[in-house]
């Protein structure tokens, strides 16, 4: 079976590192908010064209804690992606404020900013855009919005860490951006991990004081703060991991370039990549009106793919409170019903991209063609 994506492998092949990145750690003898960590933050913040990087618990949290460091919450707006995963919807539930999903842009599945524009009232206080796939979304409209309508424009990073946006870097091209270092990303610890970019030194004076119980000095709180740190063994492993990022991207790039020669006369949709965009590849998503017979064909012919993500958080239990039903974001619906993600990592080799192709193509032509839906 060739493998979505080889974290094993991946690992592995860095044991050495990784041991050595463990036994600095363990013989520190310091295991939260050290050095590793503040090693960790000037290396990434570096990497990602900010002043500022402050690690935390995870992504999800670091979406959270910009909006609590900008005092976004009850009463408050947040545009965010329709088409995402919930954590991003999750962060602004957590902050008390109120979503408000836009349809994405369907060549791209990233937030439309035509649909953000319509969406700005005189409550919204902040865009909350999903670089999704591993491309930055349109960040040159959203960021003329908020500076016309005085709004923040947060970036969920999670799945684009090296992706640019006409020569910046993903993290610098907002106001703040939050990280997820989980395992399957480009860039993830050996678990949970998270970090905020910016470049403004007010908010990261602030999201230091919130991660770590509202206190910069121990057992001195001067805020309700939470407990939502990086831990010293991650941020070893990540400073272990980062020199090889742009060599990892580059790799995920080569593999995509191969899909795209190789599998447009398959009877697949393929993603865009915008013109100025330099995607980190972070899924290889196509779409299919019979993404299910797809997907279970593939699996049978030895290939492992992924659908990110099955259902859009509109129609989760989760937001059954919301309301909305089926038929709210229509574009959205399509792409959670049609999109699969093929095996995408490093880690490939020639064989195996060769091998996803053929079982692609020869897949392809056995099913009964279907009717393509309505974003064709």
């Amino acid at each position: 079976m060739i493998p979505f994506l080889d974290l094993k492998e991946l690992n592995r092949s860095l044991a050495p590192e990784l041991h050595t990145a463990l036994t600095r750690v363990l013989d520190s003898g310091w295991l939260v908010l050290g050095q590793e960590v503040e090693a960790f933050e000037a290396e990434f913040a570096a990497y990602c064209q900010t002043d500022y990087c402050i690690g935390v618990a995870n992504g999800l949290e670091a979406l959270h804690l910009i909006l609590r460091a900008y005092d976004i919450g009850a009463g408050d707006e947040v545009i965010v992606p329709a088409n995402t995963f919930i954590a991003t919807w999750l962060a602004v539930t957590y902050a008390g404020a109120r979503l408000v999903p836009v349809e994405p842009l369907p060549h791209t599945g990233n937030m439309d900013p035509q649909a953000v524009a319509a969406a700005i009232t005189p409550r919204t206080k902040a865009i909350m855009p999903v670089h999704l796939y591993g491309q930055t979304a349109e960040m040159a409209p959203l960021m003329d919005l908020a500076e016309r309508h005085g709004l923040k424009v947060i970036e969920d990073a999670a799945q684009a860490h090296g992706a640019t946006c006409h020569g910046r870097r993903a993290g610098s091209l907002g106001h703040a951006a939050g990280f997820s270092f989980y395992p399957g990303k480009n860039l993830g610890a050996l678990g949970d991990g998270g970090a905020i970019t910016t470049s403004d030194p007010q908010l990261a004076e602030r999201l230091r004081l919130l991660r770590n119980y509202g206190s910069r000095s121990k057992y001195r709180n001067e805020e309700a703060g939470f407990n939502c740190r990086l831990d010293e063994i991650q941020a070893a492993f990540l400073r272990a991991k980062l020199p090889l990022l742009d060599g990892w991207n580059q790799r995920r790039r080569q593999i995509a370039a191969r899909y795209d020669a190789e599998l447009g006369a398959a009877g697949l949709q393929l993603m865009q990549e915008a013109p100025g965009h330099v995607s980190a590849r972070h899924l290889y998503v196509v779409r299919s009106p019979q993404r299910d017979a797809l997907q279970v064909a593939l699996h049978e012919a030895g290939v492992q793919t992924a659908i990110h993500y099955p259902v859009p958080p509109h129609l989760q239990p989760a937001y059954a409170g919301l309301g909305y039903r089926e038929g709210a974001f229509p574009i959205t619906e399509i792409l959670h019903r049609e999109v699969l993600s093929l095996p995408m990592g490093p880690t490939l080799d020639d064989s195996q991209v060769t091998a996803v192709i053929d079982a692609v193509k020869a897949v392809s032509a056995r099913m009964q063609p279907a009717p393509a839906g309505p974003l064709a």
